[in-house]
């Protein structure tokens, strides 16, 4: 309990309370005093990273590097359920792109298997385990309640019958789930993971890398602490769902002979965001059922659906530092994340002319054949950046929502006897508006101002309304992906009576749109971001081909004529 206050009191001063409890425990008199500071990330490689993994190893890897410490990134893959190679190497790589690294200090859990294995054999001849053989359903029978301790009609047998059974179960005389191998602790323990918690279970599974050698495999509970002192961690840091566990954590290192120090576990909350799942199982089913196109589909919350959306990795961890530290569960709103990356491409993207809702201008005085160039910034925000050249000519294209036919006050696009400028360009009155039978606007024709090339006008007159174009003779069209959230609902899990979190699903969570691009973006490479001028930060997707771009919306720009609406 003094744990939890010290953690409150340190979140409400608005402080790292991880950062409090390790500066104490580094300090003279502390309980790693001299030590260096030493953590690690431990991913199930049973799927992809996802922006929530991102928290935790941004915890784990920043705070060693904060303290001067090491982290290393071990592979919990003492379950074989689902667990494989390539999650093993998209893990790998999901952390290189963020920006952390572990050196020479990449680990398997399944590497500490025989290690596992004598300190269980350990904990039996101390008197402190025994095979039990009630299934999972009838333990819970006798698993008692508040204030009722349980029982166990196996817990009296003898050292030596242990012994002989456990090594039964691992030489495979047993059928799968006939027995287990339970920790003695106390029955009577309000806190129910210390009711004799299952450590071993038989499963008849092929490991992805221990192959057919092993059909007994420890519960994470027990395998977590031993790794964790064997590899020389001093805090294990954790998400909060694991603050239960915690006493089980201390019981295994307290009653085994780990011949290192005893790790400190701390736990952190959980990262959720709304309109998404974070759920592994859930994510995997997304892909399995194909609602998505993949692990990286760019509307799934992994660190490569990110990476294949447009995110950079300075956007993702900043965004994990601006969630920061707290010790209660939260959802974050998914803008924040979307600020982050705003923030970050405003700096670094070069700027583009696309234009996404076509709608065709001929501009009927500005002469027939006849092209030109003009000078485009490439990023206002970096002058080192340059500038490009941008084609001009009589036909363009502009988006269809820069026009109105009756505008409302303080709309400065392009209307009837209006006049705006074109980015980088002339200035151009709308003459006449061409409509189809049904009277839809097929067509504008508009005159241009030959003086106005450079930013002034033939009279020196100024318009308030600067929209983007593209030269429609020019123009690379290409295949545009508008990714909306993925399910309709904040909590994808408030579901109606007979309903699941699957009848959430956004039926418009991509809309697939033909754009007008200006020539240089055919040259983009795959994944490098662009600012689309006045619509929002793209990026070439890895299905783009040179006979057939494809590019994603990383996400939208702040609109202000939408604000002005409200």
């Amino acid at each position: 309990m003094a744990e939890e206050v010290k953690a409150a009191v340190a979140e409400s001063e608005g402080k790292n309370f991880i950062d409090a409890f390790i500066e104490e425990d580094i300090a003279e008199g502390g309980r790693f005093q001299g030590q260096q500071v030493h953590t690690r990330f431990p991913p199930e490689p049973n799927g992809y990273l996802h922006i929530g993994h991102c928290k935790a190893l941004t915890i784990d890897f920043g705070t060693a590097e904060k303290f001067g410490g090491l982290c290393n990134l071990r592979m919990d893959d003492t379950n074989p359920t689902k667990e494989d190679a390539e999650y093993v190497d998209a893990i790998q790589q999901d952390i290189h792109w963020l920006g952390f690294d572990w050196g020479d200090r990449f680990f398997y859990g399944s590497d500490y298997f025989e290690k596992d294995y004598e300190y269980a054999v350990e904990l039996i001849k101390k008197g402190l385990a025994y095979v039990c053989d009630l299934t999972a359903e009838q333990f819970r029978e006798y698993r008692g309640d508040i204030g009722k301790p349980a029982v166990s009609p196996y817990r009296d047998r003898s050292v030596e019958e242990n012994l002989d059974l456990f090594e039964r179960m691992k030489n495979g005389e047993f059928p799968e789930g006939s027995k287990t191998l339970r920790a003695k602790i106390d029955l009577a323990s309000g806190n129910f993971n210390m009711r004799d918690p299952v450590i071993y279970r038989i499963r008849y599974m092929h490991h992805h890398r221990q192959g057919d050698k092993w059909c007994i495999y420890p519960m994470y509970d027990f395998a977590h602490p031993i790794q964790d002192a064997l590899e020389g961690i001093t805090h294990s840091l954790c998400s909060l769902e694991f603050e239960a566990h915690r006493p089980l954590y201390d019981w295994v290192v307290s009653n085994i002979s780990i011949p290192y120090h005893k790790p400190r576990q701390i736990e952190f909350a959980r990262l959720g965001i709304n309109y998404t799942v974070m759920s592994k199982r859930k994510l995997r089913k997304l892909v399995e059922d194909g609602r998505v196109a993949g692990w990286d589909d760019p509307r799934m919350p992994t660190i490569c659906g990110l990476r294949r959306k447009g995110y950079t990795p300075a956007s993702v961890r900043n965004f994990a530092e601006m969630v920061g530290v707290a010790k209660r569960d939260n959802v974050i709103d998914l803008g924040k994340l979307e600020y982050c990356v705003r923030e970050d491409l405003n700096k670094v993207a070069e700027r583009r002319m696309a234009v996404l809702n076509p709608l065709k201008v001929v501009i009927t005085n500005y002469p027939e054949g006849k092209s030109e160039l003009f000078t485009a910034i490439n990023n206002p925000e970096d002058e080192s950046a340059g500038t490009r050249q941008v084609p001009f000519s009589r036909v363009i294209y502009i988006e269809r929502d820069d026009f109105m036919e009756n505008p409302p006050k303080k709309f400065f696009r392009l209307s009837p006897g209006g006049e705006v400028r074109l980015r980088y360009s002339y200035l151009i009155r709308c003459e006449e508006v061409i409509k189809d039978a049904a009277g839809n606007i097929t067509e504008l024709r508009c005159t241009y101002d030959p003086m106005s090339g450079r930013g002034s006008s033939s009279d020196g007159r100024r318009v308030k309304g600067v929209i983007h174009w593209v030269s429609a003779k020019d123009a690379v069209e290409a295949e545009i992906r508008l990714f909306n959230p993925l399910f309709t609902k904040e909590n994808p899990d408030d579901v109606k009576e007979g309903q699941t979190w699957e009848d959430n699903l956004n039926p418009e969570s991509m809309v697939k749109v033909t754009g007008y691009l200006e020539p240089s973006l055919r040259d983009i490479p795959i994944g490098q971001a662009v600012q689309f001028e006045r619509v929002g930060y793209f990026c070439p997707d890895t299905d783009s081909t040179p006979g057939h771009l494809v590019f994603n919306r990383t996400v939208t720009l702040k609109d202000s004529w939408a604000k002005i609406n409200k």
